[in-house]
């Protein structure tokens, strides 16, 4: 495979009608460097990689993006007609290997009239040779054998596959053309584990250049060597692949925390200056006696000089610093149990399991003779998509009654769906973050502010407004923002930049309260400690 790859960008900028996602963004990546391209939902990751597969063009900036050796594209929405088959998505893959042996049959046919064809034959030849063109099709197969859908009839329409299916046929093929430059939107979507391991370790040894958009923390551990934070319309670069970037984000905290206490500690200094000087300045009496002379009464010096001066350059100190605040860092996600307070308005029980289910059944969906969690018990629960898990939590959380059996739950419950946010979707954020709570508007701005998951100006954003990651962050913040006894959560990293669900993974390790924890995120599911239980339709197994 060539390692030919060169790309750059110089203060590119990229806008959406009235809409800036990404202002002059400036980095470079060497052959061979494998990114991780990383930031919360709708902060212009996707743009930037379909400014680097050319499919669009930046509005001002130089982007450079030479790859000889090919470049494989793959977004995270296929655009595939429906009646088409999967040969034809194969060769759509595979198209500049299948030119480059076309063009290869056209200067091989002209070998004995043009003396030059042969130049441009040996040249092709070898473009085509150093991806390994001729076993393209036979690396589709082995591929598509990895990614589970081995033996795949290539006469088979797309419309009859699901999505995830025509995502896997589409990574296969494009890993199978061997570019030097590999751009891949969320690659990890729709694998089971033994499917990005596979996919982990074919990037792994990636000879070409390797830019990854994704969310998923142990993608990102196995196979990165740089780190590119998109955020607030910009772009950093953090060295040293996932375990890098989290160091220099901890540092980066540090900082904020330092220079916080530093700026709180001279306002607080300024201030002890104008008290203590005022204070000796209303001390200072305007005329004193002046025994034994023929004067009488002699006045004072100004109390604007010494004392007053110093109250005077405090003030602008202080004016100075208030101008220029610095906030501190917010506080790390914490989850916090209140036993003394329960859903249904009575106190908790010390004795009995926090949720117990006796022959509960949702239709088809759900089938539970008998489910007990201990109270400060903690269970994860896995299954394939469809098995009914969602399904299970929502009758735990008690959002869906069930057809049959009865559901006893002791102390606060506190529900992280997999979808959709609290409130109305005409509401603001902050409206939304308040809804149902006790206190004034401006006390609950101050609770969400601390949080750190929206910035002031955001408060007044309809929720409709929301991205997808956005509206999740909203309702963690209401999760986190109260004390509840048991925890569900529902695939509670997805849509959450890597460093907002490093910081959700470690609240969860020190609560002290009941989990019952659904999850696809195998660094999630690798830190968790606690009984595991096996979903598949409806039914559960230990």
């Amino acid at each position: 495979m060539l390692r030919h790859a060169q790309l750059s960008l110089v203060d590119v900028t990229k806008r959406y009608g009235a809409n800036l996602v990404l202002d002059r963004i400036t980095f470079a990546l060497k052959p061979g460097e494998r990114l991780g391209v990383v930031g919360d939902n709708g902060s212009g990751k996707s743009t930037l990689l379909r400014l680097l597969a050319k499919v669009e063009e930046p509005d001002n900036g130089e982007l450079t993006v030479a790859s000889p050796g090919g470049v494989g594209y793959l977004p995270q929405q296929l655009d595939l007609p429906e009646d088409r088959t999967v040969a034809d998505a194969i060769d759509l893959a595979l198209a500049d290997l299948r030119e480059i042996e076309a063009a290869m049959r056209e200067a091989e046919h002209a070998l004995t009239d043009d003396p030059k064809a042969a130049e441009a034959y040996a040249d092709l030849t070898a473009r085509f040779e150093a991806r390994e063109g001729w076993d393209a099709d036979h690396r589709v197969d082995l591929a598509l054998s990895a990614l589970g859908l081995p033996g795949l009839d290539r006469s088979r329409l797309l419309g009859t596959l699901s999505g995830g299916e025509r995502s896997r046929l589409m990574l296969a093929a494009t890993l199978a053309s061997r570019p030097a430059l590999l751009l891949l939107d969320e690659p990890s979507n729709d694998l089971d584990d033994e499917a990005v391991a596979w996919l982990e370790a074919e990037l792994r040894d990636w000879s070409g250049t390797v830019v990854a958009v994704t969310h998923d923390r142990a993608f990102l551990e196995a196979v990165t060597t740089t780190m590119i934070e998109v955020a607030d319309r910009k772009a950093r670069r953090y060295g040293n692949g996932y375990a890098g970037y989290l160091a220099a984000k901890a540092t980066e905290r540090q900082q904020a925390q330092a220079a916080y206490e530093r700026w709180h500690a001279e306002v607080e200094r300024q201030e002890g200056i104008l008290d203590h000087n005022a204070a000796r300045a209303s001390a200072i009496p305007r005329k004193l006696p002046m025994a034994n002379m023929s004067t009488g009464a002699f006045r004072t010096r100004s109390r604007s000089h010494g004392a007053q001066s110093r109250i005077k350059v405090a003030k602008q100190q202080l004016e100075r610093l208030h101008a220029n605040p610095v906030a501190p860092p917010p506080e790390p996600l914490r989850f916090e149990p209140n036993l003394a307070t329960a859903s249904a308005g009575e106190e908790a029980s010390a004795e009995g399991p926090a949720l117990h289910l006796r022959e509960v059944r949702v239709g088809d969906r759900l089938n539970i003779p008998e489910l007990k969690v201990a109270q400060g018990e903690r269970v994860l629960v896995t299954g394939p998509n469809g098995a009914g898990k969602t399904t299970l939590m929502r009758v735990l959380a008690g959002e869906l009654e069930p057809d049959e059996g009865e559901v006893e739950r002791r102390g606060a419950v506190g529900h992280l769906r997999q979808i959709a946010g609290p409130g109305s979707a005409r509401a603001s954020v902050l409206r939304a973050f308040a809804e149902g709570r006790v206190g004034t508007l401006e006390e609950h701005a101050e609770a969400l502010f601390a949080l750190g998951l929206f910035d002031p100006e955001q408060f007044g954003v309809p929720v409709s407004a929301l991205s997808t990651g956005q509206r999740r962050r909203l309702e963690l913040a209401r999760l986190v923002s109260r004390p509840v006894d048991v925890l569900l959560l529902d695939e509670p990293t997805n849509h959450l930049s890597p460093v907002l669900a490093e910081e959700l993974q470690q609240a969860l390790a020190i609560y002290t309260g009941t989990v019952v924890l659904v999850s696809h995120d195998r660094r999630l599911r690798g830190s968790f400690e606690g009984r595991h239980l096996q979903m598949h339709s409806g039914s559960i197994t230990a």
